[in-house]
């Protein structure tokens, strides 16, 4: 047989895929998307709050009280969590009480109150709906999830709905649970550092867990999978020091330099993806990449944050650099940098004076562990009991596969 003849017999045996004949995969819609579509006809005829921020947008970027002020379903307040409304507010900030210029509705303040408060402000505005709509990254001191669980608790007499949102990070939990003895508004409830769930499976979690009273709805995600990362959905940086989403990655890990007197990156475009501080070298990067984790590598860097931790200072640290994100554990990673950070720069490290790392990590564990010079893989051990059980008293309310 000529070559010519062979290889179009072989082209012959080959199947054809055209463009007509593929089956596209279904596109992902958030639960905002859904009632947009068709002109938010749920919340007409209800005085609704809704409690969102930056995040709260569809897919061609309009924020959704903008989207409802224009389908004639204009919410009557607007309740504002860390960071605001609009999100001019940096960590730990807000941004207070006030009309909103664009739209006029009044917007409330809830970040740092308590429940008792927030039911005041629900009751000054006269609300009978409270509308959820806030982008979580997944780790338990996101104070997002706990704006959540408070407006829960407030909204004892009034209907709560929640519009879901994929976990940016995905659908794994992992790391420590927090020891309710260590509560505070960076973690009020006993769930693990990583929780791996949307916020509409936290809200469902809160309910059936806690005791709370709410009469909660939920609306899903549509064709999203637990480990599906890339969701193809607009990036709005749900903080300020939130920037990307290889920053949310490295997150639930990394955040615990906040507990140390380590720079955690804020003052930089990386933020939580640089670490370091004036008299940390190469030596760190060095030792970590020796260590092997899987999914991330770390780059030797230098630095000059613009404000935090040695603003206007030259700090030498480490950039990660997330290789696999399947793959990649944050926590762990972050507990070998705490290690040998501690061991390579005795003068240098140190933990800040009220020991928030405790806070963060959800006890006082972590901390003892470390300066007790246990090593990695007892460290990570230790928590394993609790997060099975964890896995466990979520699963009932998990609602993507």
């Amino acid at each position: 047989m000529r070559r010519r003849s062979f290889l179009a017999a072989g082209a012959l045996s080959v199947p054809l895929v055209s463009a007509s004949t593929a089956t596209a995969a279904p596109k992902l819609a958030t639960a905002a998307e859904q009632l947009a579509s068709d002109g938010w006809r749920r919340l007409k005829g209800r005085k609704v709050g809704v409690l969102t921020n930056p995040t709260g947008i569809l897919k061609d970027q309009t924020h959704v009280v903008d989207s409802m002020v224009a389908h004639d379903a204009k919410p009557t307040a607007v309740f504002g969590p860390e960071h605001g409304f609009r999100g001019t507010a940096q960590a730990g900030g807000s941004e207070g009480d006030y009309a909103d210029p664009r739209t006029g509705i009044p917007v409330y303040d809830t970040y740092q109150a308590t429940p008792a408060k927030i039911q005041a402000m629900f009751t000054k505005a006269g609300i009978d709906t409270v509308v959820f709509d806030i982008a979580d990254v997944g780790a338990r001191f996101y104070t997002y999830i706990w704006s959540l669980y408070q407006a829960m608790e407030a909204a004892r007499d009034l209907d709560f709905i929640v519009l879901d949102r994929p976990n940016p990070i995905g659908g794994k939990a992992n790391g420590p649970q927090l020891d309710p003895a260590y509560a505070t508004f960076v973690g009020l409830k006993p769930i693990v550092q990583q929780h791996g769930m949307t916020v509409g499976e936290l809200a469902r979690l809160f309910k059936g867990e806690f005791g709370l009273e709410t009469n909660l709805s939920v609306v899903d995600v549509r064709n999203w999978r637990r480990d599906q990362l890339d969701t193809g959905l607009p990036w709005v940086p749900p903080s300020p020091n939130m920037p990307t989403r290889d920053t949310a990655l490295v997150y639930p890990g990394t955040c615990l330099f906040e507990g140390t007197a380590l720079s955690e990156g804020r003052g930089t475009t990386r933020p939580f993806e640089t670490v370091g501080a004036p008299g940390v070298d190469w030596r760190w990067a060095e030792a970590l990449n020796a260590l092997g984790l899987r999914g991330i590598r770390f780059r030797e860097t230098y630095f000059s944050p613009t404000f935090n931790k040695f603003q206007g200072k030259t700090c030498g640290g480490v950039t990660l650099h997330v290789t696999d994100p399947h793959e990649f554990d944050a926590i762990r990673a972050a507990v070998a940098m705490l290690i040998t950070a501690k061991s390579l720069y005795p003068n240098v490290f140190a933990w800040r004076p009220d020991n928030w790392i405790d806070k963060l990590s959800g006890s006082g564990r972590l901390r003892g562990m470390i300066d007790a010079q246990a090593p990695l893989d007892e460290i990570t051990g230790a928590w394993q009991q609790e997060l099975q059980q964890f896995r466990r008293t979520r699963q009932p309310y998990l609602r993507y596969r």
